[in-house]
């Protein structure tokens, strides 16, 4: 048995800089599946992606997937690239074993909650309203470097992390908080914010909505003390005034507080995010 990778195309490159390349899986010359690598334009050239490793079902069981997915490694090697991505989906149990077998681990995880028709109002003696011009601004000044500092803390260069941070807020927030879709509000406790919350309605195919919270966070003072159940209940309730009846978020899997507060308020989990040094 021989499986190879071969080429169904030439390299792909978008504006954005990255690349990709779709391959064949052939087990001796004969195509049993396909793959596609590329490289991540948030993290740049370095950082590569392996998605849509698909083996047929009669040719699985083999370890055909398995030298597949070592070859597209070895591509992405080529290609200069130091670590590499895979996206599981949560219902693909096979493709989370297979990656564990290579050494990929968890960074983080995609989670998603189908609404209800209302969903619960703030606590007494706490009122969420939205954002001020003031506070958006003192907001942006530290959410930048936090972010990006919570890429370093993962293994990523400074200047990527930053690099990234820069590019997700500047194409998230085009225009700040008149943003269309952008709903950015706090969290205040009799006179003090103690928090925020990011939520954005984005359009689908269908002409329908979903929402997705990109970020939640409780000044470290003030945790402990529903304030974060609070802040991700009126994210609920910005979606459902917007049309939407999904909502999501990605979350880091070191974040424990964070995934229990989540799976408490129903959300599941629908990918996992692994990552490996090459």
């Amino acid at each position: 048995m021989t499986t190879t990778l071969r080429p169904t195309g030439p390299i792909q490159q978008g504006t954005d800089g990255a690349k990709n390349r779709d391959y064949e899986v052939c087990d001796n010359g004969r195509a049993i599946g396909s793959v596609r690598v590329g490289t991540d334009a948030g993290f740049g050239a370095a950082a590569g992606v392996l998605s849509s490793l698909t083996i047929d079902e009669a040719s699985r069981r083999r370890g055909r997937g398995t030298i597949a997915a070592l070859a597209a490694e070895e591509v992405l090697r080529g290609w200069g690239c130091v670590q590499v991505r895979l996206e599981a989906p949560q219902d693909n149990e096979g493709a989370r074993r297979l990656a564990a077998s290579l050494g990929y681990t968890e960074r983080s995880r995609n989670m998603a909650k189908e609404l209800g028709a209302t969903a619960p109002g703030v606590p007494e003696g706490l009122v969420a309203r939205p954002m001020t011009p003031a506070e958006f601004e003192a907001w942006l000044a530290v959410t930048v470097d936090a972010y990006a500092q919570s890429w370093i803390e993962r293994g990523i260069p400074a200047d990527q992390a930053m690099n990234k941070s820069l590019a997700d807020h500047a194409r998230n927030l085009p225009d700040g908080l008149d943003t269309e879709g952008a709903h950015l509000h706090v969290l205040v406790d009799g006179s003090t914010v103690v928090g925020h919350v990011w939520v954005t309605l984005i359009g689908k195919d269908d002409g329908g909505v979903d929402g997705f919270v990109y970020d939640v966070e409780v000044k470290e003072e003030y945790r402990g003390r529903g304030h974060g159940r609070a802040l991700m209940l009126q994210a609920e309730r910005i979606a459902l005034a917007g049309g939407a009846r999904d909502i999501a978020l990605h979350v880091f899997a070191a974040n424990t507080p964070a995934l229990r507060l989540y799976e408490s308020l129903g959300y599941r989990t629908t990918q996992y995010n692994l990552v490996k040094e090459l």
